[in-house]
């Protein structure tokens, strides 16, 4: 099976669990309860937002035509208050930031261009034009609007949208059950003391962190010992959940028996490498009418693939829209330069819109996974990049 390219390699992804995944269960959150969750329902304004022409500034309620020049103040609106008159040809009414305008008033001149006169008046210097500093009526969403659509992530902004418009439940999609299982004679569990050659179950444990904030319900699994038949064993229990992430044992080792063990259960592989450093030897399949990535054992290729693959399969199982990948650009600090012909994904720094490379000594060097906030992306085609350099980055 031929190497895919990082770009073909997420297509398929996405293309495969799009095609096959059944629609998720819908289950009710309490608002309290449902940041992290994907929409299950269209959420629609209940009036108009906002629900009157308000105040986008502390200043003063005025016809536009009637300044620069001096007015006659006659009142005063708060936030939360109303004002019974309306603002006549000649006439100003103080408002505060939130307020509604009143009838007569098509601006509001800002406190900090004004004077307040002895006799009860206000001037300005400043012209204005209809509509300066004021939110028209149902400028935001018009009643019966949809605010937040079916399928959008519930983050801090979507919780206050819904705390707007009075909902205090609401429709959200379950989430996808995912096991964990990690794989190899060398690991042990996190409480044990590993001998010179043996290493503790790290992936298991940054995976649940990776799958929780994917939207996901991790379950950790037993590690599976190199063998077929306890491998196959771990396998079918795996198989229960929404997803199964392997991890290790899928390289072309003598005792990585992931590969085989999936293929006897009759997997479909839909690839088995992919031209990135790091996490080249990842494998993408389904079997019993469950998807599987098998992802490398080393720490940086594990989190790494699952970034990039695992975790829009895990959207889009929690019936999630929008699957892609935060990427943005920086500058360069320093030169930096490495093999073409793969994809890299390395552990560097943003400060601001510049990054700066980690220095890191491989895929199994968690400490400076530790030190970074992102990896920059280094074009397969393009081997040297220098100071100043415009590169594409991963946030973590």
């Amino acid at each position: 099976m031929a190497a895919l390219s990082f770009p073909d390699a997420r297509a398929v992804v996405l293309r495969e669990v799009r095609a096959a995944m059944p629609m998720p269960a819908v289950e009710t959150a309490e608002l309290g309860d449902c940041s992290g969750r994907v929409l299950a329902e269209d959420v629609l304004a209940d009036r108009d937002y906002p629900p009157f022409h308000r105040s986008m500034r502390d200043g003063f309620a005025v016809r536009a035509a009637d300044i620069p020049g001096r007015l006659r103040l006659t009142g005063e609106v708060r936030a939360g208050g109303t004002f019974s008159g309306s603002a006549g040809a000649g006439e100003a009414v103080e408002i505060m930031t939130g307020a509604p305008v009143p009838a007569g008033a098509d601006a509001v001149v800002m406190v900090e261009h004004c004077v307040r006169h002895d006799d009860g008046t206000v001037s300005t210097d400043r012209s204005a034009q209809p509509g300066d500093n004021v939110s028209p009526r149902a400028c935001e969403a018009a009643a019966g609007a949809v605010v937040l659509a079916r399928g959008a992530w519930l983050d801090y902004a979507a919780v206050a949208c819904l705390a707007s418009v009075g909902r205090t439940s609401i429709q959200v999609f379950a989430r996808p059950r995912v096991a964990i299982l990690s794989t190899g004679d060398e690991v042990v569990d996190v409480q044990e003391t590993p001998s010179g050659s043996q290493i503790r179950n790290s992936n298991a444990w940054s995976l649940a962190a990776q799958v929780e904030r994917a939207g996901g319900v991790p379950v950790v699994l037993p590690i599976a010992r190199d063998t077929k038949e306890h491998t196959r064993a771990a396998v079918e229990q795996g198989l229960t959940s929404d997803l199964l992430l392997l991890s290790g044992g899928v390289s072309a080792g003598k005792y990585d028996v992931v590969e085989p063990v999936l293929a006897e259960l009759g997997a479909t592989f839909f690839f088995d490498r992919v031209l990135i450093q790091p996490g080249a030897p990842l494998v993408f399949g389904s079997v019993r009418g469950r998807f599987f990535f098998g992802l490398p054992g080393n720490p940086a290729s594990t989190m790494v693939t699952f970034e990039l693959f695992a975790r829009a399969a895990i959207g889009l199982l929690s019936g999630a829209t929008d699957t892609s990948l935060p990427f943005a650009l920086a500058r360069l600090t320093q030169p930096f330069r490495h093999r073409a012909g793969l994809t890299r994904f390395l552990p560097a720094n943003v400060r601001g819109a510049e990054v700066t490379p980690v220095a890191w000594k491989g895929s199994g060097d968690i400490p400076s996974l530790c030190r970074a906030n992102a990896f920059l992306v280094a074009d397969a085609e393009k081997p040297d990049y220098a100071a100043g350099d415009i590169i594409p980055i991963l946030f973590k």
